[in-house]
């Protein structure tokens, strides 16, 4: 079986962070790995606190992964410690990991800043420039590009300026009322590739952004080409939002294992 790590925070409710990586992940076909940046105290009405791992407590979680139980691909998460994205970035350099995943969680669904400048300059500096692929939504694509985006061809200029700046593919999520919920994927020297699609009337979009890309993480960890990771991973979390799971008191979580039967789960199979 291939192996996915998923390097982020806790989200107790399950809907996002390492939670909904996990489950994401197992969906996929993959042994989920972790790493704890944080233990969050969140659920679906909003964030309450953050307890962060020390860096040396965090260097010995991802020692303990890489010399045991490689992984096939990384996706990492929200990580707004300059000591902490320091640990990440020296880690993945060190054990040569591959396939890596980063999602720049810069930015709430509220709009507000989840990062410090100066945390954003070594996040730009140290982590950007390993990843494989890049999954920003509209606010972090203006935020790493230094432009507004108010049009698809308006995507397709951040995503080159982003892909160019750190030497990688940059899959920009569309919403934010740019289109409907089509992403633009770009990659050095091809063309622009855009994923369409109809948005889900669906209220609960809690965890998103985790869930494509740890889908995406899990489908390069089974060798898939990028354009088929990213197409696979759309078209799991398409299936996801439209399951209409609807639980807590605000946005709540996605059905991630909307495409799991068996006798187990309760599914056409259950005696």
């Amino acid at each position: 079986m291939k192996t996915a790590l998923t390097i982020a925070g806790t989200d107790p409710s399950g809907g996002a962070g390492i939670q909904a990586d996990i489950k994401t992940m197992t969906a996929n076909g993959v042994f989920a790995l972790t790493a704890v940046t944080a233990l969050v105290a969140q659920n679906t009405t909003g964030v309450k606190s953050i307890q962060e791992s020390t860096p040396d407590f965090l260097a010995e979680q991802l020692d303990c992964v890489f010399t045991d139980i490689f992984p096939d691909a990384v996706k990492t998460g929200m990580v707004s410690s300059i000591p902490l994205i320091e640990v990440i970035a020296d880690k993945l350099t060190q054990y040569k990991a591959r396939n890596i995943v980063v999602d720049p969680v810069m930015v709430a669904t509220s709009g507000d800043r989840l990062i410090s400048e100066d945390a954003l300059e070594t996040l730009k500096r140290r982590l950007l420039p390993l990843a494989a692929v890049l999954t920003p939504n509209i606010p972090e694509a203006e935020i790493l590009a230094g432009m507004a985006i108010h049009t698809p061809e308006d995507m397709e200029t951040a995503a080159r300026l982003i892909g160019e700046a750190y030497g990688c593919a940059v899959l920009c999520k569309g919403g934010h009322h740019v289109n409907d919920a089509s992403d633009l994927l770009w990659r050095q020297g091809q063309k622009p590739l855009w994923l369409l699609a109809r948005r889900v009337d669906n209220p609960n979009t809690h965890g998103t952004g985790c869930t494509l890309s740890s889908a995406i993480a899990s489908n390069l960890a089974k060798g898939m080409d990028l354009a088929a990771a990213v197409e696979r991973a759309k078209e799991y979390i398409i299936g996801a939002l439209s399951a209409m799971l609807d639980l807590g008191h605000g946005s709540g979580p996605m059905d991630h294992m909307w495409d799991l039967r068996s006798g187990f789960t309760g599914g056409e199979d259950a005696p």
